[in-house]
């Protein structure tokens, strides 16, 4: 077959309807009995943080996509997940069936209860061997299957503590006790959260600062929904957060913890501190073993990801892929890579990169003029509506490549670091992203003694923090020039004055810059 996908999850699915679409012959092995299976586990007080916003005073499905992080991308107008829940934060039961539902209307072409358990490479391409003894060959191999092992941290005696997969959800365990949760993203606030009533003490531990989503914008670090537990902190409840190092940890005989904590902020003072329960909520990781020698993918981050190209391929391996959350090492504790709401539009854009590479289809675009005017009304129509460039913020680009003879080219979602566009570009080529302005995650969006720019303000507008549409002029390998659209409160940049006349004159004069 031409491709088989590792995972049914909604990586896997959404690669699948795109390939079914396409008419490529693919298969998607499945280890659990249906799709979703990481989601009938986690998280694991099954409530999901990633919005699900059905009123938006629009009927614009596009417009729409910036508000719902859960929907797989689809032609089918009745495949949204804001008809399966009512609720901002749904339950994750219900993103499961959603899932059943995709996968059965799109006929996609999934073998479940099939694990894929080792993966080698030869001169014609790769062979998976599954758990039931089948192997399966293919020409490329993409792995949507997700992280697969927690990331436990190298502490002594932690081998001996609860994992986040494993601990009991059940506030009543923990009535009165005394709970060490490792780790500051949100499966450890999410815990802490569930025990706010039951438990003593809770202590939240880990090396570095708590990261605030509302400030950073990477919705991986601390959510509001989960954030509760600060004010117990800091209003004096018994909590805390332990900023330090927990270097030790040592089970007694009688099943109560030892912990000692190495504090950042006290001169690397230790304490050995008691627990009745030592939960560890750090994360995951990829697991690499199943890969074969000579098909072993180049790992990254403290080996937690696979590195990759920006056409999301690995690094050393021709051939293999991947989709889906295992892709944010592309823009990791930055941008939307490793969410739904993100990955979905990198499947979209992998696919198209094995179709251009594999199949000869052209990266979908349109023709257009280099007319200064009709370039900068492409772009506001592009940024005024598009959820992929909104979702996938500084990570894919709209580009618009030249032809040197007054026409061009306008191209849709190119990951943002792909260097030369995926067609030639004799006159060279602009890219346009949606971003925030530099620095913005050291500025408090809700201190009103920072300075703000005014909206109307368009020879400040490179100094905006928020979300904004950025252009770029490239030539030659290099970024000649950098236009900035003036941030605005209802990301509506449709202003003669302001948006539209500055954006032409950027245009105009770059285009004449590249005909001289």
């Amino acid at each position: 077959m031409e491709y088989l996908v590792i995972g049914a999850g909604p990586a896997g699915l959404q690669l699948g309807c795109f390939l079914a679409k396409a008419g490529r012959r693919y298969l998607i092995l499945e280890a659990g009995e249906g799709p979703g299976t990481f989601f009938k586990t986690y998280p694991r007080h099954r409530t999901l943080i990633s919005n699900n916003k059905k009123h938006t005073g629009t009927d614009d499905p596009e417009l729409n996509l910036r508000m719902d992080w859960n929907s797989l991308l689809s032609d089918d107008p009745e495949l949204v997940f804001t008809r399966y829940s009512d609720r901002y934060f749904p339950a994750a039961d219900d993103f499961v069936r959603y899932l059943a539902d995709f996968t059965e209307r799109h006929r996609l072409n999934v073998a479940y209860g099939t694990r894929a358990a080792h993966i080698t490479r030869d001169g014609d391409g790769f062979h998976v061997t599954d758990d039931q003894g089948g192997t399966h060959a293919a020409e490329r191999v993409i792995v949507a299957s997700g992280f697969s092992k927690p990331n436990v941290p190298p502490v002594p005696g932690i081998e001996t503590a609860e994992l986040y997969g494993e601990h009991s959800t059940d506030p009543r365990a923990y009535v009165n006790k005394r709970v060490l949760v490792l780790g500051k993203g949100n499966s450890a606030f999410e815990t802490a959260e569930n025990l706010i009533e039951t438990a003593a003490v809770i202590h939240v531990a880990g090396p570095h600062s708590v990261k605030l989503a509302w400030r950073t914008h990477f919705v991986g670090h601390l959510r509001a929904v989960n954030n509760n537990f600060l004010d117990t902190y800091q209003l004096k409840s018994q909590n805390a957060i332990l900023d330090g190092e927990v270097r030790h940890i040592e089970r007694q005989a009688d099943g109560r913890y030892l912990a000692t904590v190495a504090f950042t902020r006290a001169d690397e003072v230790t304490k050995d501190i008691p627990y009745d329960h030592v939960i560890v909520c750090t994360g995951f990781r990829i697991d690499a073993s199943v890969f074969g020698d000579g098909c072993r993918p180049e790992l990254t981050i403290s080996d937690r990801f696979p590195a990759l190209t920006p056409a999301y391929e690995s690094v050393n391996v021709p051939g293999l892929y991947f989709a889906g959350t295992l892709t944010q090492s592309r823009d990791f504790k930055r941008g939307t890579s490793g969410f739904i709401h993100g990955y979905r539009y990198g499947v979209r854009a992998l696919h198209r990169f094995l179709e251009r590479r594999y199949h000869g289809v052209q990266w979908p675009g349109r023709a257009l003029t280099a007319d200064p005017a009709e370039l900068a009304a492409a772009v506001l129509a592009r940024v005024n509506r598009s959820s992929g460039l909104w979702q996938q913020f500084g990570t894919l680009a709209d580009m618009i490549v030249l032809d040197g003879r007054g026409g061009g080219r306008y191209l849709e979602e190119v990951p943002a670091d792909a260097g030369e566009p995926p067609e030639a570009a004799p006159g060279g080529h602009f890219t346009i992203t949606l971003d925030y302005g530099p620095d913005h995650d050291k500025t408090d969006p809700f201190d009103i003694s920072v300075a703000r720019i005014r909206q109307s303000d368009s020879g400040r507008a490179h100094e905006g923090h928020y979300l904004h549409p950025i252009v770029r002029h490239h030539r030659d390998g290099s970024v000649v020039a950098v236009h900035h659209v003036t941030e605005n409160l209802e990301n509506e940049w449709t202003s003669q004055e302001v948006h539209v006349e500055p954006l032409r004159a950027f245009f105009a004069r770059q285009t004449a810059a590249s005909t001289v």
